[in-house]
């Protein structure tokens, strides 16, 4: 065995030390764009997409994956090959291609099965495309997408070497979400780029369901599933059938919550089964007609974008700001959290993105649910649930108190004002 180690590659979460470059990256994108007269970005949908990207690390921290470990770690002892245990620099390039080879298909089925369409769907609601969007990821993958790499370690690659070539996969991948990027000549022969990239986000029935790769565009033109960015035929962005919803919680469970009910009122046993396996289109005729499916009409096709008041906007701008900052202390602190408290980081998080989402579009009693939200956070901090020696703590009381005061007094002396004017 080889024990040499060209690549002294730490054992560090990339991906954890990569969000502070990804949000610079999304403020450059979004300057530029507002300096060229060609924004990309909506408050709405980039607050949706982000939020959907905090939510979907949770998982990890909370070790909800721990069923795939167990079963990781007895590949490992009984059915490891060891063809790739050692740290050559050979190792990592197969493993490089193998998981990129591994992603394909994982990312490919998830656009062709029902079921694993149900949790990749999130990444593809936005109706906008930025490097925002490349954060838009699931909160459900962790139930089925690590599967498609259990061949990996049987033929023996290392859990260090498999995760340091996942992160940098995923870190690939959020450059090419860009529509200021056009065309890279021959690059675009062997690498994934933005205009491959587009085309696979495109709910145009002439893009849907193309350009499946992480990395390397090899795989769509080696197995058939490769097409061209047109200069004549621009990508419209969103879902076939649309979201219509900034709430975080419906982006997760949509599809699953429409297969769960059409399991129910499905009248055939073997349609219960099928639907749950079938084609992403695929609903059982009975239901269909019960439950008709809402689909895109593209040629009139209207983004989402319910119109909200001036202060909603100031107000959910200003909590986009500290839920991304409370969101980076929890990541950069989590080995100074116990699981108790990382579980009710989780919680505030998801109901703080929730009810800034329900304002958004309007709903009403979401301000009081803001309100109730952060009262509770500031009583938890005081009863010392939430450890007042954490910086995360720290934060979301300083949210809460602000909220509290915010839309207790500043709100309705600014409706005062608006109305003397």
């Amino acid at each position: 065995m080889n024990s040499s180690k060209p690549f002294d590659i730490q054992d560090v979460n990339l991906i954890t030390l990569a969000i502070p470059i990804f949000f610079i990256l999304i403020l450059c994108e979004y300057l530029y764009g507002v300096i060229a007269k060609n924004n990309t970005y909506r408050l709405n949908d980039a607050f949706s997409s982000i939020s959907l990207g905090m939510i979907s690390r949770l998982p990890v921290i909370l070790n909800l994956g721990i069923l795939w470990g167990l079963v990781y770690n007895f590949i490992v002892k009984d059915f490891n090959l060891g063809i790739f245990q050692n740290d050559h620099w050979t190792t990592w390039a197969v493993a490089f291609l193998l998981y990129d080879l591994s992603y394909y298909w994982m990312h490919r089925l998830s656009h062709e099965i029902k079921i694993l369409w149900a949790s990749h769907v999130v990444h593809h609601q936005s109706e906008e495309y930025n490097l925002s969007t490349a954060l838009r990821q699931t909160g459900t993958g962790f139930l089925f997408t690590s599967i498609f790499y259990i061949p990996m370690i049987l033929l023996g690659i290392q859990l260090k070497v498999f995760i340091t070539v996942a992160a940098i996969n995923l870190i690939y991948q959020f450059w090419v979400h860009t529509e200021h990027i056009k065309k890279m000549g021959l690059i675009e022969l062997i690498f994934v780029t933005p205009s491959h990239h587009r085309v696979h986000h495109a709910q145009n029935p002439e893009y849907v369901d193309t350009n499946h790769g992480g990395v390397f565009i090899i795989w769509d033109k080696l197995f058939g599933t490769f097409v061209k960015e047109r200069s004549d035929l621009k990508p419209i962005y969103g879902t076939v059938q649309p979201l219509r919803s900034w709430n975080p919680i419906w982006a997760n469970f949509e599809i699953f919550h429409q297969m769960f009910k059409d399991a129910i009122y499905t009248k055939k046993i073997t349609d219960k089964i099928k639907l749950w396996f079938s084609a992403t289109g695929w609903r059982p005729d009975d239901v269909v007609k019960r439950f008709p499916s809402q689909v895109n009409d593209l040629t009139a096709f209207k983004k989402y974008d319910p119109a909200i008041t001036k202060e909603i906007r100031i107000f959910a701008f200003l909590q986009f700001l500290i839920i991304n900052v409370i969101s980076t202390a929890i990541i950069f602190t989590l080995n100074e959290q116990t699981y108790a408290e990382k579980l009710v980081f989780a919680i505030i998080l998801i109901l703080s993105v929730t009810s800034i989402s329900m304002l958004l579009e309007n709903i009403k009693g979401s301000y009081g649910l803001e309100f109730a939200r952060s009262i509770v956070v500031v009583v938890l901090f005081f009863k010392n649930i939430l450890e007042p020696d954490l910086l995360a703590s720290q934060i979301i009381l300083v949210q809460g108190l602000f909220n509290i005061i915010y839309i207790t007094f500043l709100i309705p002396i600014r409706r005062q004002i608006q109305m003397n004017d």
